[in-house]
């Protein structure tokens, strides 16, 4: 018995490993890198001071002046995030500058030829998303120390004070908060296969608990992130060129495409976590259809391409769900239904931040001209371009649908 457990642990780490998911922090980089070749000091140069650049007026001028670099000097896949991380952030601030209107609708080509390039090497879209502004922008102060708020930083940040370190590095915290039921969902998989309720029953308590944990995480935004300086600052730097009035037509990556391109802005709705426990449990989110399902079926794309193919492998596993409803065990029946009421105590409390951060300053946001309307959906909109409310809402309600015995 002992051996069979052994040998459990281990097929969980070799399929952890092969989906580039950490043991401790689920699908945050361990350890990103802080610096590139000196090659790329003139990008690096600009993203440490975007702040400065921009409240200056000289950002624009200065990413203009950037030579062409090769991204041939950037060997390994840390160094790469880094420099796609780095060229996101020259791009939002290049795009937005001081937020006040004034839009570039072309991005020069010194920055879109590398950027793109470096983008299809990876796998992800030239855009700043979520697999970069917060799984790879982080570091620990003390790096013998925790893997706590006080004991870390950010590697880059956008205008708005602290508000950038602490919105990433919150979602960051939740994301590593959430990772034990990443890890739990091998041990998951293997005990439907094996019949083992047990094992399955403990392993789904290991997700309960996890989540539970992210929860309490999640509650600390409201001492790091100030909603004002959220609405009206770091907001528009997030802020995508899909669904976006803006820049109805897209972006033009100059010297890549002829025509421009549409991509959404990082969106937690490109965190892994969610979108696996989702196929895990058997709620349907996206086999139903709908504008909320073609939203997180695109959200997809925005991340990294090992953990897509983490939710391409799950959704060819065994069904958790059905194997918990065939056992006539009202005690597994219990704990797979705690399980679906974390992932609803969650969504509810997104709910509840989205309400403080958006839609409240929303509608306290001074009207240009006093006849006006009121303010049309944009306002309401997440920075991933979609109807946040009505999203969040769809994602709730059919995570309520999915309980065993009514609540």
């Amino acid at each position: 018995m002992a051996h069979d457990k052994i040998s459990l642990m281990e097929d969980s780490w070799k399929i952890l490993e092969e989906y580039h998911i950490d043991e401790d922090l689920g699908f945050a980089l361990p350890n990103p890198l802080e610096e590139l070749p000196h090659d790329y000091d003139a990008w690096i140069f600009i993203a440490k001071n975007l702040p400065e650049l921009i409240e200056n007026g000289q950002l624009r001028a200065e990413v203009e002046k950037i030579p062409l670099l090769s991204i041939d000097e950037l060997q390994g896949h840390k160094s790469q995030r880094l420099a796609h991380l780095v060229l996101g952030y020259i791009t939002m601030a290049y795009v937005w500058d001081r937020g006040d209107g004034d839009v570039r609708k072309v991005l020069p080509s010194n920055i879109a030829i590398p950027y793109c390039k470096l983008s299809e090497k990876l796998g992800l879209p030239p855009i700043l998303c979520y697999a970069d502004c917060v799984l790879a922008n982080w570091k620990k102060k003390d790096p013998s120390g925790p893997m706590t708020y006080d004991n870390m930083d950010i590697l880059f940040s956008f205008p708005g004070e602290d508000c950038s370190k602490g919105f990433f590095l919150v979602s960051l915290l939740v994301e590593i908060a959430a990772s034990p039921a990443i890890k739990a969902i091998p041990i998951i998989l293997s005990a439907v296969k094996q019949q083992d309720q047990d094992t399955l029953q403990k392993a789904l308590l290991d997700v309960v608990f996890s989540l539970k944990e992210a929860l309490r995480v999640f509650q600390e935004i409201h001492e790091y992130v100030d909603p004002k300086l959220f609405f009206n600052v770091l907001r528009i730097y997030l802020s995508g060129w899909k669904g976006n009035p803006q820049l109805s037509e897209g972006l033009l990556y100059e010297g890549v495409w002829d025509t421009s391109r549409k991509y959404a802005g990082g969106s937690a709705a490109q965190s892994s976590i969610f979108q696996s426990l989702d196929i895990l449990l058997g709620i349907e989110q996206i086999a139903g259809g709908g504008p909320a399902a073609e939203f997180l079926q695109d959200m997809r794309t925005y991340m990294p391409p090992a953990h897509q193919d983490f939710l391409r492998f799950l959704e060819t596993g065994p069904s958790v769900r059905e194997f918990v409803v065939s056992k006539d065990d009202a005690g597994l029946q219990e704990t797979f239904d705690q399980c679906v009421e974390a992932l609803v105590s969650l969504r509810s409390y997104h709910l509840q931040i989205v309400t403080k951060y958006i839609v409240i300053p929303a509608s306290q946001k001074p009207r240009e001209n006093e006849m006006a309307e009121e303010p049309t959906g944009q306002e309401n909109r997440g920075t991933g371009g979609t109807d946040i409310m009505n999203f969040l809402k769809t994602v709730r309600n059919t995570t309520k649908k999915s309980f065993l015995k009514d609540r």
